[in-house]
């Protein structure tokens, strides 16, 4: 199993969902970055669960303890250690499960690959491994601060309710004005509803998370294999219930003639190179042009659901399974701390390999 993600900014997670914590390490992190436990916690805040009623009830402070790595709030150079504690498992919910295959799940994935697995929540299947994530990703997410790169992600669509305004006319700041982390506030409102009326129904409901980068400056990314775009693209997908990435135009470019879709370049009165449209979505040739990156993030409804469905056990019988315990009718709220965590993991990594590359 690969638990290690990144070159030389480069994180090693560890725990399960009903073990006693969760953690990470970091690893190639620079000497001297101010970072406090604080700037840690609010990232955490965004993602833990219990925070409203569209969320997952169990209900985890997820404070975070700082091992190793940081003194006198500054990174050492050396191993950053981060860890969270467990501290509202109900492992007994999984107890009709230790047998049987969840519609959808990584149950019978894991069971066929490692011929056991920790039903208990899903083990390490379970989306409590983001916190580490999370986690790793405030650190990164700091450092590229200080490079004047920022982060920001949101809900866009929660089933066919769709937020069609294009980035550049949103307010990011409004971004946690609203439960489901959506910058309109109409909207917003229309896709609560919609989450409401999943979980009344006992049922789930999936979504789209838009994510933009800015002040990337450019030549970040290692072609041929290691392309900007195709890192973020295997970062986002690395998430849980992620079905789908694409960014620029993306599956709407197809609809355009070259001459439509090619991003023309100019340059400013203060002599800067900028294109006068962002088809290419801040990435040519997997290498970053200098404009804002920007990404679509398609999550499915939750797989777990409160409705009776049909599988089979480990003996291969079919069998009536239905959900319990505590899960998030829409995952897509405590998505977006997630998904701008990795964004902000790959961005750091590939700042230091840039920085490695020239004289």
């Amino acid at each position: 199993m690969s638990n290690t993600y990144g070159t030389l900014f480069r994180i090693t997670t560890f725990g399960e969902s009903h073990g006693p914590a969760v953690g990470v390490v970091i690893d190639g992190c620079p000497a001297g970055l101010e970072i406090s436990t604080d700037e840690i916690q609010v990232a955490l805040d965004r993602r833990r669960p219990g925070q409203s009623d569209i969320t997952t009830p169990r209900s985890e402070e997820d404070k975070v303890t700082i091992l190793s790595g940081i003194f006198e709030g500054k990174t050492t150079g050396t191993p950053i250690a981060l860890v969270v504690n467990n501290k509202d498992q109900h492992s007994h919910d999984y107890s009709h499960i230790e047998h049987a295959f969840r519609p959808s799940h990584a149950d019978y994935t894991y069971t066929t690959k490692y011929g056991t697995r920790d039903y208990r929540g899903g083990g390490r299947s379970s989306a409590r491994e983001t916190v580490a994530r999370v986690a790793a990703g405030a650190v990164a997410a700091k450092l590229l601060k200080q490079h004047g790169i920022t982060i920001n992600g949101y809900v866009s669509q929660v089933g066919s309710v769709k937020l069609r305004k294009h980035y550049a006319k949103l307010d990011f700041r409004r971004i946690d004005s609203n439960k489901v982390r959506c910058p309109d506030g109409a909207i917003a409102a229309r896709m609560i509803g919609v989450i409401e009326e999943a979980r009344n129904s006992l049922d789930t409901i999936g979504g789209v998370v838009t994510c933009v980068i800015q002040g990337v400056p450019a030549g970040l990314g290692e072609p041929v294999f290691d392309k900007l775009h195709a890192e973020l693209g295997k970062a986002m997908l690395s998430i849980n219930a992620v079905k789908g990435f694409e960014y620029g135009s993306g599956f709407e470019g197809v609809k355009l003639r070259g001459s439509e879709h090619n991003d023309q370049f100019y340059t400013d009165e203060q002599g800067n190179v900028k294109t006068r449209t962002n088809h290419s979505g801040g990435i040519q040739g997997g290498i970053s042009n200098g404009q804002d990156i920007y990404f679509n993030v398609a999550f499915k409804p939750v797989a777990t659901i409160l409705q009776p469905q049909q599988t089979i056990n480990d003996a291969g019988e079919e069998v009536t399974l239905q959900g319990k315990g505590r899960h998030d009718p829409c995952v897509l709220p405590r998505a977006v701390p997630i998904v701008d965590a990795m964004a902000a993991l790959v961005l750091a990594d590939f700042m230091l390999r840039q920085k490695a590359n020239q004289v």
